[in-house]
This record gives C-alpha cells, sequence and structure tokens, in this order.
C-alpha cells in the first residue's frame, strides 16, 4: 500500500509516515525529527543544545529516547521518524541516561546559582530541579578559562559553559560570522574566539545573539546596573532615560506575561518608580532619523541622476543597526559611501540631549546621566564610540537591555502591568506611530517611504498603500523587495527647499527598495551588490543586524524564536495603528514636536549645518568614522 502523501511548504508533495509515541500515533511528513513529531504529539522531551533557530547536532544527548529495534537511546533531535516506529520518551533507560548527563553538567557547572544573572531562567537549572539532580558535594574541576573574553559589550564565563555550541552555531550559521570556535580537546574542551583574542580585538559586532540562544550563564552583557542605582540614588545627577519600542513590546515576558503584550505606558509609571528624572521616548528620534535618512536619499538620487556626480554612491544602505554598520567596517569597508551618515536614534537623542536639552533646562551636560532603554547589547558597544561624545564625555552614558531593566525591576519590586499608565515628558514625549515601528524589520523603511513619498509626490501614502501600511516590506523572509513607482510630483516642500531646486526629475521614476535582516542575509545582498547584480540598480537597503530587526536583538527577553519575534511584531504593528485611531500622527514628518525643532534648532531643515553636525557622522578616506564636532 503506499503511503499518504500531502503538500509540504511551498506546494511541494512530500510523504507521510505514521508514528507512535508513548501510546499517541500521529502522521507527520516523512524526515521529521522525533522531537518534532513530539512536540506535535504535545510530548515534551527535554533538550539543551537544541534551539528552534539552528540546526540541530545532538551535542548534549539530554533528548534521547527509547526507539523500537535500535540497541541504545537515540538523539530525538536528529533521529528522523519512520513509518510505523515505535517511540518511548520516558522509559527507566532513558530516564537514567538523562539525570547522568545533568549530574555530569552540574558538577562541572559553577557552585553559587543564586549569585548568576541567569537563576530563575537557566535552562540548566531548570531542567536539574526537574529530575531531581541538586548541587554535587565534589565538583569536577575545571581547566582554567584559555582566555578571559571582554567587550564593552559582551561578557563571556566560560566556567559556566555546558558545550552546547549554541553560541558558536548562532554565529556562524544565523549571523554567517564564525568569531567564536571550540578549541582544545577532551577536558580541555573551550570554546574561543580566533586565536584566543578578546571579543574586542576580532569582529565581533556585539549583536548578543550567542546570548540570546546561551541556555546558561556563560553569556551576557556587560552589567553596569549597580552603577545606574548608585546614580538614581545621587540628588546631584539628572537621569534621565530613552526607551526604544521593541523592549516596550517584551519586557512583560520577563514578568511572565505572553510575548507580544505591549507595556508602553505602564513602564514609563515604573522607570519613574524606579527614580528617573525624565521619561523620554526613543521613537522621537526615529522621527528625527526619517527626515534626515529621507532628505539625504533624496539628495543621493539627484547627485547621481540628475548631476552625475558619485561621491555618495548608491544604494543608500540604512545605519541604524550599531552591528550591521560594525559589520560592514570590519567585512567590506570599501563599501562604507554607501552607509547612511546619519546617527542611529539612540546616538540622535544622546546629542540632542547633551547638547540643546542641557541648554533648556540649564544643566551642566555633566551632571546628565543619559540611559537608554535599548532590544540590543551592540547598543552598548555603539554608546562607547568615540566619535559620540560631547567634550570628552559620551553622548549616551549607558545603554541597558530589556532584561537588565526587568531585572532592576524585580529588585526594587516593581510590576509594571500592576502600574497606572503614564505619558512620556516633553520636550522629546511625542513620537509618530512610524517611529514605532522601526522596531521591527522592514520598519525604517516603511517609515521612510510614508514621508517620501507624501514629500515628492504631494499626495497622501495613503492613496499608493491602503491605511499607509506598506505590506510588502512587512514579514521576516530574508530579503523582501519593493518598487514605487513615483507616478506624479510636487513642488518642493519648504523643508526641502535648500536642498533640491525642483522635483520634475523624478517624475515617472520607479523607487526600488529592499530590506534585509540578520547579518547573513545581508551578506548575501553586499555580495550581490559587489558583483554587480540586481541589488547594485537599487536605490535605498535597509539592513538590520538581528533576525527580526530590533525586536529580536540580543537584549531582548529569552526564550526567543519565529514565535516569540512574530508576537513582537504584532505588537509594534498594532501601537502604530493605535496611534492612527485616537487621531495622533503615524508619518514622521507630521510629528509636531519634530517640526518645532526644525524651525527652533535645526533651523537649515534637513542634512543642514546643523543638523550634520549633532546628527550624522561621516567616514575618513582610510574608512575611519568619526564624528562632525560640535
Amino acid at each position: 500500500m503506499t503511503a499518504p502523501r500531502a503538500p509540504a511548504a511551498g506546494g511541494v508533495i512530500t510523504d507521510l509516515v505514521a508514528v507512535d509515541i508513548d501510546g499517541r500515533r500521529l502522521v507527520v511528513p516523512a524526515g521529521t525529527t522525533v522531537l518534532d513529531a513530539a512536540a506535535a504529539a504535545d510530548v515534551r522531551i527535554p533538550t539543551l543544545c537544541h534551539h528552534p533557530d539552528l540546526r540541530d547536532v545532538g551535542s548534549c544527548r539530554l533528548c534521547v529516547v527509547d526507539v523500537e529495534g535500535e540497541p541504545g537511546p537515540q538523539a530525538a533531535c536528529t533521529y528522523p521518524v519512520t513509518d510505523g516506529m515505535q517511540v518511548r520518551t520516558d522509559g527507566a533507560q532513558v530516564v537514567a541516561a538523562r539525570r547522568d548527563v545533568l549530574e555530569l553538567l552540574m558538577g562541572e557547572h559553577p557552585e553559587p546559582c543564586p549569585e548568576c544573572a541567569r537563576t530563575g531562567a537557566c535552562e540548566l537549572q531548570v531542567l536539574a530541579t526537574e529530575h531531581g539532580v541538586g548541587p554535587v558535594p565534589e565538583r569536577t574541576a575545571r581547566p582554567a578559562p584559555l582566555v578571559d573574553l571582554l567587550g564593552p559589550a559582551v561578557t563571556v564565563d566560560l566556567d559556566a559553559c555546558i558545550g552546547c555550541l549554541r553560541c558558536v552555531r548562532t554565529c556562524a550559521e544565523l549571523q554567517d560570522l564564525g568569531i567564536l570556535g571550540v578549541v582544545g580537546r577532551g577536558s580541555s574542551t573551550a570554546v574561543s574566539t580566533y586565536r584566543g583574542l578578546p571579543l574586542a580585538e576580532v569582529n565581533c559586532i556585539a549583536c548578543g545573539q550567542c546570548i540570546n540562544r546561551c541556555p546558561t550563564g556563560a553569556l551576557r552583557p556587560v552589567d553596569r546596573s549597580a552603577e545606574l542605582f548608585a546614580a538614581l540614588a545621587d540628588p546631584a545627577k539628572h537621569v534621565v532615560i530613552q526607551t526604544a519600542p521593541s523592549p516596550r513590546a517584551a519586557i512583560g515576558e520577563e514578568f511572565g506575561l505572553e510575548p507580544g503584550t505591549p507595556l508602553t505606558w505602564q513602564l514609563n509609571t515604573a522607570l519613574r518608580r524606579l527614580g528617573f528624572d525624565k521619561v523620554f521616548d526613543t521613537s522621537f528620534a526615529a522621527d528625527l532619523t526619517v527626515l534626515e535618512e529621507g532628505a539625504e536619499l533624496l539628495v543621493r538620487l539627484y547627485e547621481n541622476l540628475v548631476t552625475g556626480e558619485s561621491t555618495h554612491p548608491l544604494p543608500l544602505l540604512t545605519s541604524c543597526s550599531p552591528g550591521w554598520v560594525k559589520d560592514l567596517e570590519h567585512r567590506d569597508p570599501q563599501r562604507l559611501g554607501h552607509l547612511s551618515s546619519c546617527r542611529s536614534p539612540q546616538q540622535m537623542f544622546g546629542s540632542l540631549l547633551k547638547t540643546w536639552y542641557a541648554q533648556q533646562e540649564q544643566l551642566d551636560p555633566a551632571d546628565i546621566m543619559s540611559v537608554s532603554l535599548m532590544p540590543c547589547t551592540a547598543k552598548k558597544f555603539e554608546a562607547t564610540r568615540p566619535e559620540f561624545t560631547h567634550d570628552g564625555r559620551p553622548d549616551v552614558d549607558m545603554a541597558l537591555t530589556t532584561r537588565e531593566l526587568a531585572a532592576m525591576m524585580r529588585a526594587r519590586g516593581i510590576v509594571p502591568m500592576d502600574l497606572p499608565p503614564s505619558d512620556f515628558d516633553e520636550p522629546f514625549g511625542t513620537a509618530s506611530g512610524s517611529g514605532v515601528i522601526f522596531g521591527v524589520t522592514g520598519g525604517v523603511m516603511e517609515s521612510a517611504l510614508r514621508t517620501v513619498i507624501e514629500l515628492v509626490t504631494g499626495r497622501p501614502a495613503e492613496d499608493y498603500f491602503t491605511h499607509a501600511d506598506i505590506t510588502p516590506v512587512r514579514g521576516f523572509d530574508g530579503v523582501r523587495s519593493l518598487e514605487v513607482t513615483l507616478d506624479q510630483v510636487g513642488p518642493v516642500p519648504p523643508i526641502l527647499a535648500h536642498l533640491l531646486p525642483d522635483l520634475e526629475w523624478l517624475r515617472g521614476a520607479t523607487l526600488r527598495c529592499a530590506v534585509a535582516h540578520g547579518t547573513a542575509v545581508a551578506h548575501e545582498v553586499m555580495e550581490d551588490l559587489r558583483a554587480g547584480g540586481r541589488f547594485s540598480t537599487y536605490h535605498f537597503i535597509e539592513v538590520m543586524a538581528c533576525p527580526g530587526g530590533c525586536l529580536g536583538g540580543g537584549g531582548q527577553p529569552v526564550p526567543t524564536n519565529a514565535q516569540v519575534r512574530a508576537a513582537r511584531a504584532r505588537a509594534i504593528y498594532a501601537e502604530d495603528a493605535e496611534y492612527g485611531a485616537t487621531g495622533r500622527a503615524r508619518k514622521s514628518h507630521e510629528n509636531p514636536a519634530v517640526l518645532r525643532l526644525y524651525r527652533e534648532v535645526l533651523a537649515e531643515g534637513p542634512c543642514g549645518p546643523t543638523s550634520h553636525r549633532l546628527l550624522h557622522t561621516r567616514y575618513t578616506a582610510r574608512g575611519t568614522r568619526i564624528g562632525t564636532g560640535r
């Protein structure tokens, strides 16, 4: 009798097989692993080296099961099911094997679990408790770490490493970086970098994706929360925080809420309870970025298509993601001319805080502590870059991850969802829906197009896309592309009058745009660009270093997977829609606070001298990134 067949992804016909797991019979596509088949049958098999974002290697041996006909336990994550297979996941031999693995790992693990940053969220700790494996009286001596892997963003504690290799696979497979590898043999095996160099001396981009997939506390962000607590308690310090949209859509997960439960307004109240003097919205600076980057795009189009000037080549590549910027510096410095000169929203905000805001509030910049709540460990690195300073002081003093802020709130007994909502503080409390969607892959492109379309054509973006939702750039495909034909043009808007003589040269032009997320995908785009492929004909490409964009950043709650990232994206898009439903601006060029800033501070307009001094950066001939001076 022929096995049944069913359509699989992409319409391909695949064979179906019947399998029995703990007495539960189900039919799954041929080639499905025992682990995935068990999940379909609602049977949980413990794992450590497995992660849904990565290929399985079966290294931890914790997911072993009994397969009828096999002489010993098999790793469920790599063993494919066959028709008629009988599987037991809870036999005595299997349970004993799992206990042996856990006892071995606990025997080699650092003893003071309560002091670890991952206590309560450590997968090894949870599994050891479930299997009744406690502290081992006689711990196995571990070899001394081969290298102290410290940087401004990521800390590696090899003594807490369990050898699951998730970090190595994440760096190689997910991000196509290959910074981490395995050195040594037998009991001396350890994770290290090339030649054992510190992270700061190799091509690590500080994205933190390895942290998000580490099951223990072996990888974690560089934590400066003690320093922040001290500043919050110092009456001489004016401590302000800017919060990005992605942490606001995810921090509830740290308090047991379902992914995609936003806490934007309750978080404002929680931050004031924690002691911050002002709570600002990074989305304000994202709106500012849209106007600056949109103007830069139009100027580059004019130079390349009308005047023949190619000093600033196309396509324009976005510069919001510090991990991506660092990757381009390492991997493809000869293409740095394609990179937007715009600072990231975090750094635009920091620059304004230490200059204009300090003047407005009559504060000494030295007395301001500028903190950012970010989804990204690379933001920690970005804040330390020497070009982002004012009179020798950093524009952003400290970048705090979502997980770190949650830990600080727990330490003070603050539960954000139990608090009443409150608004952001002015003068940086007004944002648009476009600023909010910066937190998801495609959001920068969608925000920029909403504004560029309206500034060029004089028509609402809704005439081109229903509700101004530019859905072709939404989603989680590796690369999404979009072409927009500018079928008409209007007069040059006053905000661009200093940059362009007219817009007639754009009449009938088709703007080709693309979105890429994750450095592995970005590398494919750049290889195509170098080879003169299709992306060399594009005008504007958004690149984010992390899968899913900022909402999948290295400082976000764990665990993470495709479903979690999709839920966070829904929360971000819902907040954008809520702006429209409540009559608030959904387009960056309609943000009244940003327009006021251009009238009062950035009077020459986007890409003018003042905005270049405060909001942009540039590269020297050797590819070194420098500030434009203040």
